[in-house]
């Protein structure tokens, strides 16, 4: 095992089992390490030991406890728990905890830095500059997970690869080059290892899934009342951001519903919903959503009455999102151009 400093510290299991569990003292060290250059922190391994205690077993359910205790007491926090058996059949978690892209703090608006061994309390000016020094790296461009650029998802790169070397957006000159090539001109990976926005649109599913922010979307389908009488959830990390948008068109039935409208001797089906409309307002979701910070995408389907509109009421419905996003994805702004997913200026495209 490597000696405690500023990538490692141990801590007794007894940290975060049982009455002597003290989670803010975990929540401050992860913090630390989250505004530092991100660490590990070996919980079940007493200090100054190099093993786990001969045939200690970790519960099952705590490391879900462990992410949740942390969720709970932190802001822009990202915790990676994993169930590691030593050579003397001990038990230990090996909590990684990425840098922080964002700053990182206690949901009480402290902040704390891995110094030496030592986390050590952010005062002053020095939130500041701590503040300042996470706008120099973007989210999209780090490889923490560190996942090999050959360990993309065939399907999607092969998708992605044809729909870029396909769009009228592309210059001819980048269509040439190779998929690697592609990979590296739109920042997709880095060196070696696939960036965040390469294993966000690129990656296996347990890969996404392990970014911890990736979009995940909600739909909510409410009646006259107010009363909620559907809800479907896009939340298992299977899909890309494009995909996504596709799934939840041809996955929401009432996408589908038409009005039957007269037209002299005929009647005219129009669509309930603009396909057009729907894509737009999603891709506007997932493109300006800020991706150093969790939180689901919610589609809130409502109904409304317009009487006076027609000679009888006619039943339309009104189709918004639950939050609003503000932030676009920097350096990933060219990629999205190219898929038609973004104007250059910033505006979202259907």
């Amino acid at each position: 095992m490597s000696q405690e400093g500023q990538l490692l510290d141990q801590k007794s299991l007894r940290s975060v089992i049982g009455k002597s569990a003290d989670w803010n003292e975990l929540v401050k060290d992860c913090i630390a390490f989250a505004n530092a250059t991100g660490g590990r922190l070996l919980l079940g391994i007493e200090d100054g030991q190099d093993a786990p205690p001969a045939g200690q077993q970790i519960p099952t359910d705590l490391t879900d406890t462990i992410r949740r205790k942390i969720a709970e007491r932190s802001v822009n926090v990202a915790v990676l728990p994993d169930v590691v058996t030593a050579a003397n059949g001990g038990q230990y978690i090996n909590l990684a905890v990425p840098r922080a892209i964002a700053v990182a703090s206690t949901t009480d608006g402290r902040y704390f830095l891995r110094v030496a061994d030592q986390s050590k309390p952010v005062t002053g000016d020095d939130v500041l500059r701590l503040a300042a020094e996470r706008a120099a790296l973007p989210w999209e461009t780090q490889t923490t997970l560190q996942v090999p650029r050959s360990a993309t998802d065939p399907d999607k790169l092969g998708k992605l690869m044809n729909a870029l070397r396909a769009s009228d957006r592309v210059k001819p000159s980048v269509k040439e080059k190779s998929d690697d090539e592609l990979l590296d001109h739109y920042q997709l990976a880095q060196g070696g290892y696939l960036a965040q926005l390469g294993i966000l649109c690129l990656g296996q599913q347990h890969q996404r899934a392990q970014l911890t922010t990736a979009p995940v979307i909600q739909f909510i389908k409410y009646d006259e009342r107010g009363q909620k009488v559907n809800k479907l959830v896009w939340d298992d990390h299977t899909l890309n951001p494009m995909e996504l948008i596709e799934a939840v068109w041809l996955g929401v039935p009432d996408f589908r519903e038409h009005y039957e409208l007269p037209d002299g001797l005929y009647r005219q089906n129009v669509p309930a919903f603009d396909e057009v409309v729907v894509r737009e307002l999603l891709v506007n979701a997932l493109v300006h959503r800020p991706y150093t910070q969790r939180g689901d995408i919610f589609l809130n389907l409502h109904p409304v009455l317009f009487p006076r509109l027609f000679h009888a009421p006619f039943p339309t419905q009104i189709l918004a999102t639950g939050r609003v996003f503000s932030r676009i994805m920097p350096s990933g702004g060219r990629f999205l151009e190219g898929e038609r997913m973004r104007e250059a200026g910033g505006a979202s495209l259907g």
